[in-house]
């Protein structure tokens, strides 16, 4: 029963806030991982790569994905669509994978919804609100009316830091992926409610 299995941890948290840079600084530590790649509508950005940063489509492909039930989840998010594949997540579960998402609360609702029993959830988030402007307005990719869109989105998000499991907050970069390591760790552990059952059934049988 104490084995590593496959399992899903869920990262969400304010746009700025590092959920990347824990990702790419804890990845070689948690033991084989999949990190689900989202399908999405936005324009790609300068530097990023389809098929490595996300999945670029049309507004018409997504939908018919959407009527084809190919996503675990997607939603709309300034107003363009974001989803994740469910057949990749299936793939990694079966190979005993931890599969990272980096989602947002409406996602992580979804997620909940169908694979609670094996989902772990942090919210990421810098120290202040402040911190987080700083941040954003310092990566210089985005306007200042995009950058005031997550600003206002991360004020919302942070109301629902309770329905995560964890909370970590991103002030020092090697602490927080110290601790997300811990967490990932244990997510690896999480045990389904079936094979609970079934491991009271047969330790009752064995009296």
């Amino acid at each position: 029963m104490n084995q590593q299995s496959g399992a899903i941890l869920v990262l969400s948290g304010p746009s700025g806030a590092g959920k990347s840079s824990l990702v790419a600084k804890i990845i070689d530590d948690i033991g084989p991982t999949y990190f689900s790649i989202s399908t999405t509508t936005r324009p790609m950005r300068e530097g990023e790569i389809d098929g490595v940063h996300y999945h670029f489509v049309s507004v018409e492909e997504f939908k018919r994905e959407i009527e084809e039930e190919m996503f675990l989840e997607y939603a709309v998010v300034h107003g363009n669509y974001y989803g994740t594949s469910l057949g990749a997540v299936k793939n990694a579960l079966k190979e005993g994978k931890l599969v990272i998402f980096d989602i947002d609360v409406q996602g992580h609702d979804a997620v909940q919804n169908r694979l609670s029993d094996i989902t772990t959830s942090v919210f990421i988030t810098t120290p202040t609100l402040e911190e987080l402007k700083r941040r954003l307005h310092s990566r210089s990719t985005d306007s200042e009316e995009v950058i005031n869109k997550r600003i206002e989105m991360a004020k919302r998000e942070v109301q629902r830091i309770s329905e995560y499991d964890f909370l970590v907050v991103n002030d020092n970069l090697d602490e927080a992926a110290d601790v997300l390591i811990s967490i990932a760790k244990a997510a690896r552990m999480k045990i389904p409610t079936l094979q609970i059952n079934e491991f009271v059934q047969l330790w009752e049988a064995n009296a």
